[in-house]
């Protein structure tokens, strides 16, 4: 027995480190826009050993997997003391999802977990199950985490055990280990998903970008991405939700919309990162879409590139939840460089890597979605006759 220990160990030793260690390489020549990386850069082959298997050959001698893993994904991120950080979504076998802290040097590859996963406080009425939580460094002093927690619908029928309820969860922190829990977000809609906290006092009131829906899966008569302001974080109260980006038929966006992480301030505006989903002979659609708000007003939409930002290619396809990408973490650092983090299909970590510069010229000089077949035709005929004449000189 101790041999049969023994080996296995050795063996998942090795490809543990093999994975960690692995260095990433950027896909060229990409699209101008941005650059994705060849390989995931956070699996479950990446979370730790002594999270999934009893290591004591004495009560494992077959080292079995005890508590394993299914899922990396739908990570928040920061710059944090020089290292880039991912607070990721842990999901188990057992479909309860978990935040655990990975960190990288470059933000590229060699990610590595924290020993422990996330301690999250509870409320009086605990979570189910919680994800998605987006990072952000306030300008009150404070990183706050919004994330979703979900609970099984109270009004639910007997026997009904897909019925659930979801709400924007909340903590604060100033060293990513101890975190304070504070009551849920209050807005006037039913249900709540991908609540972003803008990084700045707007009139001196927190802001929040939220997404209203009637249902737990449904949007209803909500929808779209919503923006609204609250005097406090404890408790964070929202009485009124402005709609700043809505669906429209027949575009990435027509099922429903939300917001990604928090917007990158720059001298042009606020660079905003959305998932956009639309309905397919196949099922749902996942992908990523940016547009501009005002800098002084980020409830004002300044310019709106048409189509997707990034949707998934080859096997990103493929996983869970098929055909989606999603992000709720960005990072800028120091030169301007911005690293995407997107998840594939509710399985895995990605990266793309822009600048500012970059996105700025995406946003501002894509043209925006016509809405019409004929429309967008004319806008590609304008192109091609642009760049015609250019080739003749």
């Amino acid at each position: 027995m101790l041999k049969i220990f023994e080996t296995r160990l050795k063996q998942l030793q090795t490809a543990h480190a093999e994975m960690v260690n692995r260095k990433n390489e950027p896909v060229l020549p990409g699209n101008g826009v941005y650059t994705r990386y060849k390989f995931p850069i956070i699996t479950n082959d990446h979370v730790p050993l002594f999270w999934k298997y009893d290591l004591n050959p004495e009560t494992n001698p077959f080292m079995m997997e005890r508590l394993g893993i299914n899922c990396t994904f739908n990570s928040g991120a920061i710059l944090w003391k020089g290292k880039y950080v991912l607070c990721v979504r842990v999901e188990g076998l057992d479909r309860k999802s978990f935040f655990a802290i990975a960190e990288s040097p470059n933000g590229i590859d060699h990610f590595t977990f924290w020993d422990y996963p996330v301690t999250l406080p509870q409320t009086d009425d605990p979570d189910t199950n919680v994800y998605d939580m987006r990072l952000v460094a306030h300008q009150d002093g404070y990183v706050y985490g919004q994330f979703c927690t979900e609970r099984k619908d109270p009004a639910a029928a007997r026997g009904d055990l897909s019925s659930a309820t979801a709400q924007g969860g909340l903590v604060r922190t100033k060293d990513l280990i101890t975190w304070e829990r504070l009551p849920d977000l209050k807005t006037p809609s039913p249900q709540q998903r991908n609540v972003v906290l803008h990084p700045e006092f707007i009139d001196g009131k927190y802001a929040f970008y939220t997404r209203p829906q009637d249902g737990f899966i449904d949007t209803g008569s909500g929808g779209g991405i919503g923006w609204g302001l609250s005097d406090s974080m404890n408790p964070a109260v929202v009485k009124k939700e402005t709609i700043v980006d809505e669906r429209i038929y027949h575009t990435i966006k027509e099922v429903k919309n939300g917001m990604g992480p928090a917007p990158i301030k720059t001298e042009k505006g606020w660079l905003q990162l959305a998932h956009g989903v639309r309905n397919t002979a196949a099922g749902l659609r996942y992908v990523l879409y940016m547009f501009l708000t005002d800098l002084k007003d980020p409830s004002k939409v300044i310019a709106k590139p048409g189509g997707h930002f990034i949707a998934p290619e080859g096997e990103e396809r493929v996983g869970d939840v098929s055909n989606v990408t999603f992000s709720n973490g960005w990072i800028v650092n120091d030169k301007k460089e911005v690293f995407i983090y997107y998840a594939s299909s509710d399985t895995r970590m990605h990266l793309a890597t822009s600048t500012v510069d970059q996105l700025l010229d995406y946003v501002l000089n894509t043209p925006p979605d016509a809405l019409r077949s004929s429309l967008c035709v004319e806008q590609r005929k304008d192109l091609i006759r642009k760049n015609l004449e250019f080739l003749k000189k």
